[in-house]
């Protein structure tokens, strides 16, 4: 759990305007510093890897990681996030002194909890969405994005920011919201297809006329699934300037044969409605999961499945189905479920079906997203208990 000596830092990142990216992506600029916190840097002296002489003070100079990549995935089987956006890796510093695990002592958990409690529901319920782990362990994804690479960056360390930070995830999202690839790529004619293939030349084309440079692909047996974007940093991580340059090195595509393949949603397929008598919902109630008839914890507070303490759930919260992905919290689109009574429990409906399905199934801390539908490897149903 996390001392409640140690603050999470939420950073402000001006979103950049509708411009290519080489003007560079500043917090000072529409938004002005965090009023919250300050690192106290300057962002208009020397960024990172442009110094010619030691720089001393490293809390307002990333310092030896000062080459920075943020990157996105493209999955497609299993699918994860949006069918029309690629989804955040992390942002990573990389040069020859690429290092991981710095401080053990700052390997945070419970960072779901953090961001609500903060008030940073919006930034939660975005990542989510768009900062997803294939195996559906979204949680241990951002602890270790977190702890491989926040821990290095020299500007985040306790002496830099006196209650501590881990504030990299929200600085993250920020960034991942002003590099639309998918969008730009489409803007171009580019869009994923089950026949058609492109050239490197072609996709690198697009995508620099939309942001002003040029970023890294990679490819997976001939299908594009990862695009790395490059920066420089004036000033610190929290409120700093992320300077846009083009790749340092391309990546593992092939210059010709590249295969952008459509992502496939839940893959639910229709099932049959379900048997039972209709019933209605309570107007307060936890959801259980009975999975091979025994009940195996249920949902939390943002639609996972979990063993932890149960979330109570109201008629007229924020839940819904994207995608064939259940979710709720600020910002979900509603869904309107119903209830069936069935084999003596009142089991919850998604368009007139009541399975659900997961990839896994919960164990301590471990949570895994919920999907409509049986296409997932663990099928069970969820009962609704009033409270």
């Amino acid at each position: 759990m996390f001392s409640p000596t140690i603050a999470f830092v939420f950073v402000l990142l001006t979103l950049a305007p509708a411009s290519p990216l080489s003007e560079s992506l500043s917090v000072t600029g529409l938004l002005g510093r965090d009023t919250l916190i300050s690192s106290g840097c300057s962002t208009t002296g020397t960024a990172s890897c442009h110094n010619t002489s030691r720089v001393s003070n490293l809390c307002c100079f990333e310092s030896p990681g000062g080459l920075l990549l943020q990157t996105q995935f493209w999955d497609t089987n299993p699918s994860t996030g949006p069918t029309n956006s690629w989804t955040i890796h992390g942002l990573f510093s990389c040069d020859t002194s690429f290092k991981e695990n710095c401080d053990p002592s700052r390997a945070y958990t419970g960072i779901s909890s953090l961001l609500s409690e903060n008030g940073a529901s919006d930034t939660l319920s975005f990542m989510n969405t768009h900062w997803v782990d294939i195996n559906g362990n979204n949680e241990q994804f951002w602890e270790h994005e977190w702890s491989t690479h926040g821990t290095c960056m020299s500007t985040l360390k306790p002496s830099c920011l006196p209650s501590g930070s881990c504030g990299i995830l929200r600085t993250v999202v920020k960034l991942f919201q002003t590099l639309p690839t998918f969008t730009w790529l489409s803007d171009a004619g580019i869009t994923p297809s089950s026949s058609k293939t492109f050239t490197l030349s072609q996709l690198t084309s697009a995508l620099k006329s939309a942001s002003g440079v040029t970023p890294s692909l990679d490819c997976s047996s001939g299908a594009l699934n990862q695009i790395s974007w490059y920066f420089n940093l004036k000033g610190s991580i929290i409120d700093g300037t992320f300077v846009a340059i083009d790749a340092p090195e391309s990546g593992s595509c092939p210059s010709s044969g590249i295969k952008y393949p459509p992502k496939s949603g839940s893959g639910s397929s229709p099932t049959s409605p379900p048997s039972g008598t209709p019933g209605s919902l309570p107007s307060r109630a936890t959801i259980h999961a009975i999975h091979s008839g025994s009940t195996v914890g249920g949902l939390l507070s943002l639609g996972t499945w979990s063993t932890q303490t149960l979330a109570t759930f109201t008629i007229s919260g924020n839940c819904g189905v994207s995608d064939g992905k259940f979710s709720c919290g600020s910002g979900v689109s509603k869904t309107t479920f119903s209830a069936v009574s069935s084999g003596g429990n009142l089991l919850l409906a998604s368009g007139g079906s009541t399975s659900f399905s997961s990839d896994g199934t919960p164990s301590g801390t471990t949570v895994f997203s919920v999907f409509t539908g049986s296409s997932h490897s663990q099928d069970y149903t969820l009962s609704i208990v009033s409270t």
